[in-house]
């Protein structure tokens, strides 16, 4: 059985070839360079660039897996959630291709993509019900309570601001340039290193928001404000910020984020009896947020997963086939 998958979801053209379980060729475009100049995916560019770029990455793949269009069984694409107008060119072309080759089409949501991308380079039974997933990504924020495989029930979600859209606005407030999320957390562990701070020394510059004890969802936007006030302050008394300044607000903010994130997710785990905690999506391949996490689960004996690979944490193809394998098997 060969899959041709397809993500454009945002600003990724990402296409994959699986035949089975074995993983033929996976290639994906960037289009960060292009989205640089004004530090923000717009949608209209975005699917023109998709546009620009699916043949050429749909042609790499098929050469690289040496097989021909005829012998794919299924066709899976993104449908939702992500930006319209990039969805829509992944979409065009796999139910046109689809068409031409009287093939079955899958279209699949892109945030249970994004939770069985831990399934990817795992067996099945690596991975133990229930479980809880935190997916942290640009748009969504959201933890789910999985019972079974194909039971996805939302326990929480953002309120405002997602994690990663706050990454961007304080990136912004700091001009520290596109893309958002890596900039401050390279900053982040520079401020680490240069200052060896240690549990007994770190100061809590910025709020932690809880909301209230019992409740799972997050809010980020006075957390954001609190951040814009810092900068605006230190701007007032020295005309602009330093790269030490930087450092230290970037550390001060991913720390106040993570902290929030981490607790969340491990603290539902443990009211609930849930022994499984997972963490999904662009942010899952931040370092501080997995060693969070990973020291909490520890901590409380929890079975704690997330993507093999940094590449899987992103927007992919593979995490779209492997959801439509698992759905393909499972009818």
């Amino acid at each position: 059985m060969k899959i041709l998958a397809i993500e454009t979801s945002c600003d990724d053209t990402s296409l994959a070839i699986f035949e089975n379980d074995t993983l033929l060729a996976l290639d994906t475009k960037s289009q960060i360079k292009i989205h640089a100049p004004t530090g923000w995916v717009v949608p209209e560019i975005a699917a023109r660039e998709h546009a620009n770029a699916i043949f050429e990455v749909c042609e790499k793949v098929f050469n690289q897996a040496k097989v021909s269009m005829g012998e794919i069984d299924y066709i899976a694409v993104t449908s939702h959630p992500g930006l319209i107008p990039s969805l829509l060119t992944g979409i065009t072309f796999a139910r046109t291709f689809s068409k031409i080759l009287q093939k079955p089409l899958l279209e699949l949501n892109h945030i249970q993509g994004h939770i069985f991308s831990n399934f990817l380079e795992r067996k099945k039974e690596e991975i133990s019900f229930p479980l809880v997933c935190l997916t942290v990504s640009w748009w969504h924020n959201d933890i789910y309570y999985m019972p079974s495989l194909w039971d996805m029930q939302k326990i929480g979600s953002s309120e405002d601001d997602a994690a990663w859209e706050s990454y961007d606005k304080v990136a912004k407030m700091m001009w520290l340039g596109y893309p958002w999320g890596p900039i401050i957390s390279k900053l982040s562990s520079e401020y680490i290193v240069h200052t060896s701070l240690d549990e007994g020394t770190k100061k809590v510059l910025f709020p932690r928001v809880w909301l209230k004890k019992d409740e799972f969802n997050f809010s980020f936007s006075g957390l954001k404000s609190a951040v814009k006030r810092e900068v605006d302050k230190r701007i007032s008394e020295k005309w602009s910020l330093n790269d030490e300044d930087k450092k230290e607000i970037s550390y001060e903010f991913q720390n106040a984020v993570n902290e929030v994130l981490a607790y969340k997710l491990v603290q539902w785990a443990l009211e609930n009896g849930v022994s499984t905690i997972m963490l999904a999506g662009w942010v899952s391949a931040n370092i501080d947020l997995r060693e969070k996490i990973k020291q909490k689960a520890f901590e409380n004996s929890l079975h704690f997963l997330h993507p093999v690979k940094n590449l899987y944490c992103m927007d992919n193809a593979a995490m779209i086939w492997i959801l439509a394998y698992y759905k393909i098997k499972h009818w």
